[in-house]
């Protein structure tokens, strides 16, 4: 099997909602957001094969921030502007054909940048081919379906401590193994 594709699909609107909702609790700072350019590196790096980033973007309001677009573009990102009608899930609907279109295809390995379990019969169908397959998330976040496929094929990519897709530490409260205790970290 051709393996050598890895695809970086991203749900912004999960990744940005989880950040300021759940993590700091308000619209993140510029220097708070995601460095997407570390994310994709980070892709490439990780599995040592050239990396396809594919940005999903909610275009539904016939509205596209042109500035974001191009620095994705500049970042070598594809850009997917998609838009609907009444209350559909473009993005996740995007990202769920997308998968789909992989696993059709024969080949290729998966990260995915979400929480959401939306994707996990996908996923799971590109595991059961024998794909590689990852999720990037805040690991505490990330939906109980996601965390259990973990014991079954998924590689679990924490946003901040494992691919370090940020400038500044973040104000997250989660259980520490004593193994992987700093007490430096909160002096």
């Amino acid at each position: 099997m051709n393996s050598e594709a890895t695809y970086l699909l991203v749900d912004g609107e999960n990744i940005d909602a989880t950040l300021g909702m759940s993590v700091l609790g308000r619209r993140p700072d510029k220097e708070e957001r995601p460095r997407w350019d570390r994310i994709l590196e980070y892709t490439f790096e990780r599995w040592d094969e050239g990396a396809t980033g594919l940005f999903f973007l909610n275009a539904s309001s016939g509205f596209m921030p042109m500035n974001f677009v191009q620095a994705l573009v500049a970042m070598q990102y594809q850009p997917i502007p998609l838009a609907g009608e009444g209350n559909e899930k473009v993005v996740d609907i995007g990202i769920q054909r997308t998968l789909e279109a992989i696993l059709d295809q024969g080949f290729g390995d998966v990260i995915l940048a979400s929480h959401d379990a939306d994707f996990a019969p996908q996923l799971q169908a590109l595991i059961d081919d024998g794909r590689r397959v990852g999720v990037m998330c805040f690991r505490e976040f990330a939906s109980q379906q996601l965390t259990d496929m973990a014991e079954h094929g998924l590689h679990i990519y924490d946003l901040e401590y494992d691919v370090k897709a940020f400038q500044v530490q973040l104000p997250r409260l989660e259980i520490i193994p004593l193994s992987e205790f700093d007490p430096s970290r909160y002096l």
